[in-house]
């Protein structure tokens, strides 16, 4: 069982990213995935979330209208796309999958706003 993340990246304010979270050894669509974030200093947050099967979707107030997360079950794979970003969305991004007692991380994609 594996998740990687990749996509992440410096970028100027008020531009985006699509961070990728791709699964291996399972199959998406029946577990929550949800992306986390954790800036240097702070506790790890969760910013968004799908859940399994009919993939109904969460967001912190601190990105609701600016992050889209989706899901391709055909590539097993989970997106984030973080548009007008802020220098506050600075952080590693995690890739969390869970289901009942189940439980998977993936390595993080540091994400960096700045002008």
């Amino acid at each position: 069982v594996q998740l990687v993340e990749s996509g992440g990246g410096l970028v100027q304010p008020g531009g985006s990213l699509r961070l990728s979270c791709a699964a291996s050894g399972f199959t998406v669509s029946g577990y929550t995935i949800s992306w986390y974030r954790q800036a240097p200093g702070k506790e790890r947050e969760l910013v968004a979330a799908i859940i399994s099967g009919g993939g109904s979707t969460y967001y912190a107030d601190s990105v609701k209208g600016r992050f889209t997360i989706s899901r391709d079950n055909t590539k097993n794979t989970v997106y984030l796309q973080m548009n007008s970003l802020e220098p506050e969305d600075t952080a590693v991004y995690y890739c969390n999958a869970n289901r009942f007692t189940e439980t998977y991380w993936g390595q993080g994609t540091q994400v960096t706003v700045s002008s």
